[in-house]
């Protein structure tokens, strides 16, 4: 073979000319055999499970996957490309795509440009050339993502843009397998085949991180309970993570005897030989639903990226055998042999291609790219009120509501008022009856109606296949939820206590949240996320079950948070919620404070102040409308939500008797996006200002308060922040030295005076 010449003459040079070039002199040096070239429909090669005319086909794509490789290389430098991360090596997988429809969802890694290449073939006037270049040029034209990122995806061939490519992909790729045959047992009808399967791929380093462990355990523990979950795993095992090697069979020695998740090994250095392997995999999956773990043998050429300088860190004759395992020089032999292609072709074909990359990259360096911060932004939290309002108040579910609640007596709004945690529970009775495609699954949600009996009768009402017990993982638990979110459904999965979100933060912030930015609005996780959040627990401690602190959730971009303090509130925010996943398809957190769940007090034992009658269909809260309490009284106003309104209203007693104030509460209820004008409204006639957040001082919500209120040009106005300690929180009764209190409040006010 001729690459090692050449590779030990330019030891120096750019290995991805070095590529280039072993491809041209491979060819013109092969001296090999050659066959009667077959027709269409018989073996390239003789005992090959792949005709003629797949693996011209196949071959086609590997060159364009190689093509955009070496062109990305070229004119990265030049600025008209802005991602190098490549395929070469891996131009295998173009076997996977071939073998499976454009309806299978698909969840890529970055080294997928054969797949995309193969599968684009699976509908009529697609160009997997001109698209790809538009993605690599960040153009806004791209079709996949309208040039926020390279990413490969495309709507109507099911593949799902994302970034995350080490392993945070895989839980959701698992929800969307469950999806699938779970959508029968609730008469939902998919907008996919009922016999698809959902692809997932990644690579040999990525199998061994927290997160890919996660989906392979819940799925073997899934088929171990003879559920459904079509997932086909593809790792695409190069042997090495940017530069950390995998240990020698590794993988194989990892997977190939799990139980219930079934090992197959396909060579995907070799067409001929791997086609067969490839397509047993993706039978045994899609025939017997059980989750497939395929093992596809590739390499990695031409280094992690374009600022992977290999020379520097691996030595001239490790990377000479590398390149000699180049799949496209085992595609030319085949073609040699078997007599499709001769020299002369197989070299015009490769420059053809190439000339086809570079003509297509120079057309999308002169596309439109985003240049308006607007415009950037446009899908990452699309809404529109009145369809929201609309949605949110539709009420034409009467017989299912009167079905899941047991009658019209038993309908909410006929009962005496009642605290937060009933009316949650209702509130959850009526959107499940409202929306037949819901789902309600978490830890302990079912039977035992959740730690805090808020889901209590739901699966009583609503049975099994909608109202349902998961593992003990939050990281399975939001997976499941963006799965069925892709599936038409409407989720609402539960995470015990907010603590526990923070094990599982990445499947929102890093792949339900940004799904519509990436994929410029056209891929959706509609869904609404319930935590049992916040402090004040009594009798019940630590800071796993009083986490006070939800920066990181606010800090999630297009995120929607909301956080009743009372129980007719929660009613219609879930409505709004779920309206703003439905029409909107957004992302949305609903924090339950724990400690106000069974308060029916306000200011003393036995005034039943904190029970509030039920809203009935129709009602509904508008996203970023606050409560306030007092609207007219201007002394003294408190900006605060959660367990922090009944604690100012009965501040605000003591305080009125103290300094003769009035004073106004405003419980802001939407956490994130802050409405900044509500919040200068109500600060404009103020005469004094108190912040009470109950979260800690360091990245609070009071920060954006203030922040709203001194931007608005109110900053003159004397302020004081009430705020809970930057700190875990301790057990027992330490923990209200931590968190603020109603005499902190009262403090505060002193101070103002």
């Amino acid at each position: 073979m001729s690459t090692t010449p050449i590779a030990a003459r330019h030891k120096g040079f750019n290995r991805a000319e070095i590529v280039d070039q072993n491809f041209s002199e491979f060819v013109q040096q092969w001296q090999g055999e050659t066959h009667a070239a077959p027709r269409d429909d018989e073996p390239v090669l003789p005992g090959s499970a792949l005709d003629a005319k797949g693996f011209r086909e196949l071959f086609e794509s590997q060159l364009v996957s190689r093509h955009l490789d070496l062109m990305a290389r070229v004119l990265r430098v030049q600025n008209k490309v802005f991602y190098t991360i490549g395929s070469s090596g891996h131009e295998g997988n173009a076997m996977v795509a071939r073998l499976t429809r454009h309806t299978d969802p698909a969840f890529l890694h970055y080294r997928s440009g054969g797949f995309m290449a193969e599968r684009f073939r699976k509908l009529p006037g697609m160009d997997p050339v001109m698209d790809s270049a538009l993605s690599f040029a960040a153009s806004k034209d791209d079709p996949a993502s309208g040039g926020r990122h390279k990413v490969w995806g495309s709507k109507p061939l099911w593949v799902l843009p994302q970034t995350s490519t080490i392993a945070s992909h895989l839980p959701k790729a698992l929800g969307t397998a469950v999806a699938i045959d779970h959508a029968r047992r609730i008469g939902h009808v998919l907008p996919v085949p009922d016999d698809s399967i959902a692809i997932c791929s990644f690579g040999d380093a990525s199998s061994n991180h927290a997160t890919a462990q996660t989906a392979f355990n819940a799925a073997g523990w899934t088929a171990y309970q003879k559920l459904p979950a079509p997932v086909l795993f593809v790792c695409e095992d190069n042997g090495i993570g940017i530069s950390v090697k995998t240990p020698n069979d590794w993988v194989a020695s990892n997977f190939r005897q799990r139980s219930n998740l079934d090992y197959f090994f396909a060579d995907g250095l070799d067409l001929a030989e791997g086609y067969a392997q490839v397509q047993r995999a993706v039978e045994h999956c899609r025939h017997t639903r059980r989750p497939t773990f395929l093992h596809l043998k590739t390499t990695r050429i031409m280094g992690h990226a374009g600022t992977d300088f290999e020379i520097e860190w691996r030595s001239i004759e490790e990377l000479v055998a590398l390149e000699a395992t180049d799949p496209l020089l085992r595609s030319a032999a085949i073609a040699l042999e078997s007599g499709v292609y001769d020299k002369d072709e197989l070299l015009a074909m490769y420059e053809a291609m190439r000339k086809r990359c570079f003509a297509a990259a120079e057309e999308a360096d002169r596309r439109p790219r985003l240049e308006r911060l607007d415009d950037v932004m446009a899908p990452l939290a699309p809404y529109t009120p009145a369809k929201v309002k609309a949605e949110a108040e539709r009420g034409d579910y009467a017989e299912a509501r009167l079905k899941a609640f047991g009658g019209e007596a038993k309908l909410p709004e006929n009962q005496p008022p009642r605290h937060l945690a009933i009316q949650i529970g209702q509130a959850l009775h009526d959107i499940m009856a409202k929306y037949p495609e819901s789902l309600l699954f978490g830890e302990d949600v079912a039977q035992k109606g959740g730690v805090y009996t808020v889901t209590k009768g739901l699966h009583k009402a609503f049975k099994n296949s909608r109202v349902f017990n998961t593992l003990l993982d939050e990281t399975t638990i939001l997976g499941l939820a963006q799965g069925y979110a892709n599936m038409g459904m409407l989720p609402i999965p539960e995470i015990q206590y907010l603590a526990y979100f923070h094990n599982a933060g990445d499947q929102i912030r890093g792949e339900a949240a940004s799904l519509q930015f990436f994929s410029n609005n056209q891929y959706r996780n509609p869904l609404v996320m319930r935590v049992a959040s916040l402090g004040y627990q009594r009798g019940f401690g630590g800071h796993f079950h009083n986490d006070n602190s939800i920066a990181a959730l606010r800090d999630i971009p297009g995120l929607v948070v909301g956080c009743p303090s009372r129980g007719d509130d929660a009613a219609t925010m879930l409505r709004t919620l779920t309206a703003l996943a439905k029409v909107d398809g957004r992302v949305c957190a609903f924090l339950e404070p724990i400690a106000l769940y069974m308060a029916k007090d306000l200011y003393e034992a036995g005034d039943g102040a904190w029970q509030f009658a039920y809203p009935a269909p129709g009602e509904a809260m508008t996203l970023g409308e606050g409560r306030v309490y007092d609207a007219d009284a201007d002394d003294l106003v408190v900006f605060t939500f959660g367990n922090g309104v009944p604690m100012a209203l009965r501040a605000a007693r003591t305080i009125e008797k103290e300094q003769g104030w009035k004073v106004r509460v405003v419980d802001l209820r939407w956490l994130a996006p802050l409405n900044d004008d509500f919040i200068a409204a109500q600060a404009k006639s103020a005469k004094r200002i108190i912040v009470l957040d109950e979260g800690r001082k360091s990245a609070g919500v009071g920060e954006g308060v203030i922040t709203a209120i001194v931007e608005a040009g109110f900053g003159s106005t004397p302020l004081q922040r009430v705020v809970g300690a930057d700190t875990f929180t301790p057990l027992a009764g330490a923990a209200f030295l931590v968190l603020p209190g109603d005499a902190d409040v009262v403090a505060a006010a002193r101070k103002l005076a």
